[in-house]
């Protein structure tokens, strides 16, 4: 495990086994140019989201949340959201 890795860990392998959640800044995440411009007091270097970035998957209960807001509406999923559209969710 990483020092980065989310310490829910346990609880998200049990929600979503697949993924791996780590804490990224903004900037790490690259998250889509129009979240960017609905959070514009956040900077690119704060560690706000934890994330599966392979699978545009992030953990609200790590995130900010005007970014996880944000996020919602666009390709990323809430691992809840997640965990309900995939197989054995």
């Amino acid at each position: 495990m990483s020092t980065r890795s989310c310490p829910d860990w346990p609880d998200l392998v049990e929600l979503a086994p697949d993924l791996h959640f780590k804490h990224y800044t903004i900037g790490e995440a690259q998250v889509p140019a129009e979240v960017l411009t609905q959070v514009p007091d956040l900077s690119l270097d704060t560690v706000a989201i934890c994330a599966d970035l392979e699978h545009h998957v992030f953990n609200p209960a790590h995130t900010d949340e005007r970014l996880a807001a944000a996020l919602k509406e666009t390709y990323w999923y809430d691992v809840h959201e997640w965990a309900k559209r995939t197989p054995g969710g």
